[in-house]
């Protein structure tokens, strides 16, 4: 797995550089000071992923990767600052390493990495199969409603609730749709880099996240509980 390192501290470079080399499977192709001077570089070597520091001169990290929208790598965001996670989430980013960053949560990102950079490649390949899943039953999903199947956009769903027979589904464009389904098979249709139970009784668009506080969040200004046997799981995908 290549993969280069951008961060305006040389003393971050250095000790991911050396966790880098600690794994076989890694090779640090080049590191950066500056954002803007990676770009070229970027697009013209076979870079899988990025290690991104966010605050930064000139360009933050968010908006550096928002520049690589068409040609994107998997990357990770390393930061100081842990508010910034749901941000990167948004951008998909495959985790999120708060700094100092510990040898075994970087082992942990890097698993996940290559998990995302295994997944990627086995698309590539499928896609040339004519029986390859089409690309929009990624968008969206069908989901029966007393008599109808309601066609629901996947960003669109900000969250699943519980109730004592029914999932109520929580749309942003579509309002809230019952269904008989169960958590277990309503889950396993959505994508799991979105997508979290964080309660017994609550499945949540982890992009639609407006504030997380100790014991919930907040999602279009509803109160979502988070349940003690749910929370570390949670806050490991956070990266917080």
């Amino acid at each position: 797995m290549n993969c280069i390192i951008i961060d305006d501290e040389p003393m971050a470079i250095k000790v991911l550089e050396s966790y880098c080399d600690s794994i076989d499977s890694v090779t640090v192709l080049s590191t950066f000071t500056n954002a803007l001077d990676a770009i070229d570089f970027i697009k013209s070597h076979p870079v899988d992923l990025i290690f991104l520091d966010i605050e930064m001169p000139q360009i933050n990290g968010i908006d550096f990767m928002k520049t690589l929208e068409h040609s994107r790598p998997i990357f990770i965001f390393t930061t100081a600052y842990p508010q910034y996670a749901l941000d990167g989430f948004e951008l998909n980013a495959i985790d999120y390493l708060v700094k100092p960053i510990p040898f075994p949560r970087f082992l942990t990102a890097i698993q996940r990495a290559k998990e995302r950079l295994n997944q990627k490649q086995s698309n590539k390949v499928s896609n040339t199969k004519p029986e390859t899943k089409k690309a929009y039953e990624d968008d969206f999903i069908f989901i029966k409603s007393e008599y109808d199947n309601l066609k629901i956009l996947i960003d669109d769903i900000t969250y699943i609730q519980g109730l004592k027979d029914y999932l109520k589904i929580h749309t942003l464009n579509s309002g809230a749709i019952l269904t008989l389904m169960n958590f277990k098979d309503f889950q396993a249709k959505l994508p799991g880099n979105l997508f979290i139970r964080i309660h017994r009784s609550y499945i949540v668009n982890i992009s639609k996240i407006e504030l997380l506080q100790r014991n919930r969040i907040i999602i279009e200004g509803e109160r979502i509980p988070i349940g003690e046997n749910f929370k570390d799981a949670f806050y490991e995908r956070l990266g917080i």
